[in-house]
């Protein structure tokens, strides 16, 4: 496969060398240019976690997709770059507390011998990569998020993110080691077809923007840009319109 369809659709025109500027610039890229949509889940589409097929539904077919789908493909894109990357099983907080392991892929990047935990499938989440380092406080476009040792898992780490109140909230958990995705293929398959699937019972989408963010879940769509505030229940045609305009969707 040929890396430079893909810089393409993230707006690059060449293949930049590894740094961390360069990572900052492909972590946001992707998260603005490549969605985080569910469209396959609804339509009851087969997804495959191998390299090949994931990079071929974002380059091709010009879509998005969920966790495994984005950071699967992205790690491909980092490698072939020459970055050093790990993926990394994990599991996202909810009202009912962690869900099942490797729910989540995230990834390791290793640059001078310094970790970096970058995500491009965690839909609204930080939005540059975050040292991976448990303790300081870290400014992000997003917010402000600190790494944290999880109670009781000696090599776990909580990603904690301070909420509008000042609280620090658990946003996800992830194990600093690495896998293949090979260990994600029966948890996405549960994820992808499953009743108890939050994916199975309506849109979730999310996309970052130059200036904020567009959130789908159901019908709700939320589009915050600098001071404003865009907050509606969609149906129907609209609700179609919205998928199109802010995801690159179509409903059907």
């Amino acid at each position: 496969m040929d890396s430079l369809p893909y810089l393409k659709r993230l707006g690059f025109d060449r293949a930049p060398s590894p740094s961390i500027e360069a990572l900052r610039a492909l972590q946001r890229a992707h998260l603005e240019r490549v969605p985080f949509e569910n469209a396959s889940v609804l339509r009851g589409e087969p997804i495959v976690p191998k390299a090949a097929n994931l990079v071929a539904k974002i380059v091709e077919g010009g879509r998005g997709g969920f966790c495994f789908e984005l950071n699967g493909a992205f790690a491909w894109l980092l490698r072939e770059l020459g970055f050093d990357v790990a993926m990394m099983p994990g599991r996202f907080w909810s009202g009912s507390g962690l869900g099942p392991p490797n729910e989540h892929l995230a990834l390791r990047v290793m640059l001078d011998g310094e970790p970096w935990l970058v995500d491009v499938g965690a839909g609204y989440s930080f939005l540059e990569p975050l040292k991976l380092v448990v303790g300081p406080v870290q400014d992000d476009p997003t917010g402000r998020f600190r790494l944290s040792l999880a109670p009781a898992e000696p090599d776990a780490i909580d990603v904690e993110w301070q909420h509008g109140d000042g609280l620090w909230r658990p946003h996800y958990r992830f194990e600093d080691r690495s896998v293949g995705l090979d260990a994600f293929v029966e948890v996405c398959e549960h994820l992808r077809s499953s009743p108890d699937s939050p994916f199975t019972r309506g849109w979730i989408c999310a996309r970052a923007l130059d200036d904020g963010w567009a959130t789908l879940d159901g019908s709700h769509l939320v589009v915050t840009r600098d001071a404003s505030r865009l907050d509606e229940i969609l149906e129907g045609e609209a609700l179609d319109a919205a998928l199109e305009d802010w995801f690159g969707v179509s409903a059907g």
